[in-house]
């Protein structure tokens, strides 16, 4: 059975900080401070995939006027490229939307390959280069996108 996409509850922490801790090498990968942090902010939006036996993926943005920023998107290893992350990225998107973000940003490390095509495949672009990102020795792209307005009905 696929996961369902749902908004973030505090019970969902844990499970969400280890999968967090998984993605991402030591230093990269947030502090349980670091993830209540920003999941507390009023911008933050967090949607989370939920199946039977765990979560398998979440994605945390927050958005300021019109302008969305992916915090972080977490897949299992087990689970990606599946098009679970695809589903993140668009169940983000359309929240970013509704909250009045006309474009979103992000950054991503210049060595992480599948992740720089994910997120091409999906109409982001390199805008920018920020040296030393990712402790303080591997850069990131600065990548952007502009969303479509609402459609009227």
């Amino acid at each position: 059975m696929p996961p369902i996409l749902r908004p973030y509850e505090p019970s969902d922490f844990e499970a969400m900080h280890a999968l967090d801790q998984s993605c991402y090498p030591p230093g990269i990968a947030y502090s349980k401070r670091m993830l209540r942090w920003f999941l507390k902010i009023p911008e933050a939006i967090c949607v989370v995939a939920q199946d039977a036996e765990a979560i398998p993926g979440f994605i945390l943005c927050a958005v300021d006027l019109h302008r969305g920023h992916i915090i972080t998107i977490d897949v299992s290893k087990d689970r990606r490229r599946s098009g679970l992350g695809t589903k993140l990225l668009l169940a983000a998107e359309a929240a970013m939307v509704g909250r009045g973000a006309r474009a979103m940003d992000l950054e991503t490390a210049t060595d992480n390959t599948a992740g720089i095509a994910f997120w091409l495949r999906h109409g982001y672009r390199t805008v920018g280069i920020i040296p030393r990102y990712y402790l303080d020795r591997v850069d990131a792209y600065l990548m952007h996108k502009a969303l479509a307005p609402p459609k009227e009905h």
